[in-house]
Parts: structure tokens; sequence; C-alpha cells
């Protein structure tokens, strides 16, 4: 209830007050208020009771949800390099970009919308809206470090009273004016934009507001499984929402001065203090949601090697999924205030908000596709009806969206645009490193074998030397021989594999490979969900023969420092762009788990 559905579960706050905002001209009227309810209502049934909850949590990378989990799935199919992974991963990537510029937005107009009760109570406060939303949010980033574990026992109950509270206050207004259960017939929703054309297909720009947070219930899909998320829509969750909405409906009916704020007008003047303390409240898990669901994002992307290494806390012994990212943490924080003080209020944000939504979800369309024909093997006929119908409905919020780029939309683009580029940048990056190793290389057998062919001094210990696939000798052992003129009596070459699944299985996690001399290749392979510790995973070489005592391993590492060059693989740009990024990952000894005091580095120049 708190994690999956905090971010779907605050849309009342706002939705119903930007369909009918002044700035889409549509009139209040009884055909537009039953359309304006069927079209939330059945966007609630097939976009996320179907496609969602039904068909995409299907997708799932071994029990993982998520756009870079679904990516991973669907790229599976595909050679790399070939047009259609290239393109995949583009549409991937896209998804993934807007769904950080998701997380921006969903604390800002979350808690922006609650705190914008205060101005309905006493019209005097709301010079401090903005101020209250800032210092909320401030406290929330603040304790982020701390991790959820001991507030977060709370959401659950906090927002079965909230979703209990839609459904009363809904059902309260829909038995004073049944008339809105009229709304229920799909065809008020067919005959909505025939109806009111233009000014129509602006306001479905805010409909789909109902709708956020539907992507953020397959991103969480890995921490509680498809089938309570399920049952949780299905019997409270969906149930409280379209209460909610017919509620502020027939309330609009009955009432509609009610149309500036519908949601704090639904019980009188009495409630609204009640309702803004656990509208904010509810929001602010929201948010909480949103700011862990991007934290795990992030550590999926990094370890598929989208984005550099940072920095990963984890803040539970018991919960693996509760990970604190310290630099995307604050970097969030700052845009998060720089957006609540510069947009002002709900209303202008719900521009913002609806772009990075709708093309998330076409997004996550597409790659289904790809899923259910290429990896399911399903016919495409029947892939063609099912994809097509979300298609539609996404291609057409999409559109209806594009309107608002003007007015707020260019925002997520904006950044969605910074991030791919970042993310393409670094992937690219990477590729031209590994392209320039590989030219270089020198073959790791014929190596061995002359250098085994001469007199060499051996000393005790072991050493192990990082080495990519398919690479040479390292770079590392290569100037560890130049300057010491050693080799330690057991050398092992180590290559770190990641797999396009959540988790490996720890039989699968090693293999080992005798090359004689004392000379062993082992290839560890982790998921992207995991984290990298090498001293945890060298344990399980023992059964191979190779015991590992920490005090007697040393661990060479060679650190490239990148150089730009004219005429590179990548504009001159993004080659400064990606040594930036190089200089600044975190220390692959860090990132491995290394034990600080059994790390030798190795400094190596690369040109890209």
């Amino acid at each position: 209830m708190g994690v999956v559905y905090g971010d779907i579960g605050t849309s009342p706050l706002y939705t119903m007050k930007e369909a009918f905002s002044p700035e889409h001209g549509l009139a209040l009227t009884e055909s537009n208020i039953l359309g304006v309810v069927s079209l939330i209502v059945w966007m609630l049934i097939l976009v996320v009771t179907l496609k969602y909850v039904l068909l995409v949590t299907r997708a799932n990378n071994d029990g993982e949800g998520g756009i870079m989990a679904l990516l991973a799935l669907a790229l599976s199919p595909f050679k790399h390099g070939t047009r259609r992974y290239t393109v995949l991963v583009l549409i991937g990537l896209i998804g993934t970009a807007l769904f950080f510029g998701d997380g921006i937005i969903t604390p800002s107009i979350s808690v922006l919308s609650a705190v914008e009760g205060l101005s309905i109570a006493t019209p005097a406060l709301s010079e401090y809206v903005v101020p209250v939303t800032v210092v909320i949010l401030l406290a929330l980033y603040m304790v982020q470090r701390k991790g959820t574990a001991h507030i977060g026992r709370w959401f659950g109950p906090i927002m079965v009273i909230w979703f209990s509270a839609l459904a009363v206050m809904g059902l309260i207004n829909i038995v004073a004016q049944p008339l809105i259960l009229q709304a229920l017939n799909p065809l008020h929703a067919v005959m909505f934009l025939p109806q009111t054309g233009w000014v129509g297909f602006l306001a479905l720009g805010a409909v789909v507001l109902a709708v956020t947070g539907a992507e953020a219930l397959y991103a969480d899909m890995g921490h509680f499984g498809a089938k309570p998320i399920r049952i949780a829509w299905l019997t409270m969750v969906f149930p409280a929402l379209a209460l909610s909405y017919l509620g502020q409906g027939a309330l609009l009916m009955a009432q509609p001065s009610a149309v500036a704020n519908p949601f704090y007008h639904q019980l009188g003047n009495w409630a609204v203090y009640p309702l803004v303390a656990l509208a904010t409240t509810a929001a602010i898990i929201a948010s909480q949601a949103t700011i862990s669901g991007t934290f795990s994002i992030v550590r999926q992307a990094i370890a598929l090697g989208y984005i550099p290494r940072l920095k990963v806390q984890y803040t539970s012994d018991e919960h693996i999924g509760q990970i604190y990212i310290p630099f995307i943490n604050w970097l969030q924080l700052v845009l998060v205030l720089s957006v609540v003080i510069g947009f002002g209020s709900s209303s202008d944000l719900a521009s913002a908000y609806g772009i990075a939504v709708t093309t998330t979800m076409l997004a996550t369309t597409c790659l289904t596709f790809f899923v259910i024909r290429y990896k399911w093997h399903i016919n495409l006929a029947l892939c063609l009806a099912v994809t097509g119908l979300f298609m539609f409905i996404d291609l057409m919020l999409v559109s209806a969206n594009m309107l608002k780029i003007p007015s707020g939309g260019w925002f997520p683009l904006l950044l969605a645009a910074i991030i791919i580029v970042l993310m393409l940048t670094w992937r690219t990056g990477r590729r031209l490193v590994a392209a320039n190793l590989y030219k270089n290389r020198i073959p790791l057998e014929d190596f061995l074998s002359n250098l085994f062919g001469h007199p060499l001094t051996r000393v005790p210990g072991t050493a192990i030397f990082f080495r990519s696939e398919g690479d040479g000798v390292p770079h590392a052992l290569l100037h560890n021989l130049s300057h010491n003129k050693i080799l330690h009596e057991r050398t092992v070459f180590l290559t770190v594999l990641n797999r396009d699944v959540p988790y490996v299985h720890e039989k699968y996690r090693v293999s080992v490979e005798n090359l004689g001399n004392g000379c062993y290749q082992v290839d560890m392979r982790f998921g992207f969900q995991e984290d990298r510790d090498i001293p945890k995973a060298l344990a399980l070489c023992e059964p191979y023969g190779l015991e590992f005592q920490m005090l007697d391993t040393s661990f060479y590492i060679a650190r490239q420092t990148v150089i730009a060059t004219m005429g590179g693989g990548m504009a001159h740009w993004r080659e400064v762009l990606y040594a930036t990024l190089a200089r600044n990952a975190r220390s692959a000894s860090d990132y491995f788990s290394l034990p600080a005091n059994r790390v030798i580095e190795l400094g190596a120049q690369v040109e890209i």
C-alpha cells in the first residue's frame, strides 16, 4: 500500500482540479463532468488494471520489474550491435531518463498539492504554501541516509487510512448525487472527445494525471511480487480511487463553485485541516516511494554499465532493497526544490508531470511488445492486438501532453535529454576504451608461455589482476613485471561479467580455469540487482582448489586516465565529458568491496 501505491494514491489531490482548469476552457457541464470521470475510471481499468497489473507484471525479469529490467528482457533475443538492439536500447534509455524526471516531479507536485489545502482553509496562508513545502521536502531528503526501516512500518497503515478516507468521501458525495454513476458507462468516455473537440483534447492532458504512479507499480514489483500487488489493487486501491473520482464528479455537479479544488471541498470547511494533515502524510509516503525507486533504478543502470559507478549505502540489515545513494539524493533534492520554487503551484507543475509519465508509459508498451513477441513467441496478430490498444491510448495521451511543452512540459524533456546524453556518452566511452585496450592487447596464453620460458622470481602470496572479458594481459601485470620484476606464487586473472538478470545463483557465480604454473582464470557473474562483493564471491572458489586468505592476497587494479583526442570515436566535447565522468566515478576498489589495505593501483593512460 505504501511503497507501491503511494504515488497513484495521491493523484485525486489534483487530477479533477486540473481537468477543469480555466487554462483548458472546459465548461463545467453535466455531460463534461460525466465524460471526464468516465475517462478517468476507464483509464484506471485499461491502463493500470489491464496493462500494468495483468500484463506488464508478467514481463518480469526473474521477479524484478522496472523499465531497466524490462529493457534487459527485451534485448535478450537480439544480438548486440543489430539495428533492433540499438533501437530498443534507445527506447529503454528514453523511458529511464523520463522516469528520473518523474522522480523529480512526484515529490514536488504531491507535497505542494497537499499543502495547498492551507490556502483553501485560510486564503491568508497562501503565501506560506511554497515555504512549508520546501521545509517538508528538506526534512524528507535529510532523513534518507538513515533509511526507512523505522518509519516504513507506518507507510502501509497510513495509506490504508488514506484510501479508506478517499472511499468514504467519495461514497458520501455519490449518495448525494447518484447521477454521477452514469460515468461508469464507457460511452461517456468514448463520446467525450467528439463532443468537446479541441478543448476536450487539451483536458485529456490533465486526465492522465489519474494514472501517474502506474510505472512505479511495475518498478517495485521485485520487492513484493506480482500477486500482492494485484490483490491490493483489485481489492482496495482501485475501488477507493474510482469512488474518489466519482465522488468529486458528484460534488462538482451539486456544487460547481468547488471546482477550484474539489478534493478539499468534499466534506466542507470543517474537514480541510484534517485532510491537509492526512494528505501531506500520504504525499510524503508517495515521495518516499519515488525516491527509493530512483535509487533502485540508478543501481540497476550502474550494474548494466549505463552510468558511472556511484557510492551505494545500505540502510537495513534485513532488506537488501533499502539503499541510499548520497549523490543522487542531494542532486534530486536540488532539482526538486528548484522545481517547487520555480513553478510555484501544482497547476503549473501538472504540465510538466504529464509528459514525463505518458512518454515513459509509451516506452514500456514498446518494450513489452518485443518481450511478448520475440521472447515469449506469442502470435504476431495477438501481440499487435494487445499492445496496439495500449499504444493507441499512450499516443493519444502523449499527443495531448505535447501541447503543454511551452507551459512546463519542456522541463522533463530537457532533463531527460541531458540524462540520455550522459548515459550514451558513458556507454560509448566505455566501449571506446575497451576497443583501445583490445587493439593493443597481448594474448594472455602466448604471454604466459613466453614468460615461463625464462627464469622468473616468484614471491609468496596471491596476486589478483582484474581483466575484462576477451582482453589480453592486464596492464597492471605488465606494469608490475616492468617495475618490480617479480610474479606471485599464485596469480589469478579475474573477470567480472555483468548478466542481464537480477540475480545469479551462487552455483553459477564463479568458474575457474587452471592456466598452469600457479596461474588461474576466474570468471565471476553478477546480476544487475547484486553488489559486486569480490571477497565474498572468492570464497566460492574453494571447491575448485582455490582458497583465499585476504592477508596474503593483493588486488592489482589499473587506474585508467582517459585522454580526449580530436577526431576520435565521439565528438570532442563528449570525449571530454566522458573523461570527466571517469575521473569522478567511484573507485573500482570501493565498488568491488575490496579491503583497502590489500589494493595496489597502477596508472595507465588511454586515448579515445
